[in-house]
């Protein structure tokens, strides 16, 4: 992997401003990544990829906030509202789309 950081140092401290690195894609993706970049005015997919790892962080945060959250509701539901919510659970899942 290469790394070529750039950094500020401001008031004894040093704040990393960018950084950059390979990455292996597959043929696939890189021609999704250049149409989309062309389609967006975009010079590279540099952006492109750092909105995505940003997504993907966001959500996966998001994930994990929603699971600690239903794990610490745990035994609060009486057995009629579990019925319940695992019938709707059950029918959004037959209704997802991937």
């Amino acid at each position: 992997m290469h790394l070529n950081i750039i950094m500020h140092i401001k008031n004894d401290y040093v704040e990393i401003r960018k950084m950059r690195t390979t990455i292996e894609l597959s043929d696939d993706l890189i021609s999704i990544l250049r149409s989309l970049a062309v389609k967006k005015g975009c010079r590279g997919y540099s952006k492109l990829i750092e909105e995505a790892v940003d997504f993907y962080l966001k959500e996966n945060e998001r994930r994990e906030l929603d699971r600690g959250n239903i794990l610490k509701m745990k035994g609060s539901w009486n057995k009629k509202e579990a019925e319940k919510t695992k019938k709707r659970l059950e029918e959004i899942r037959r209704n997802w789309k991937i």
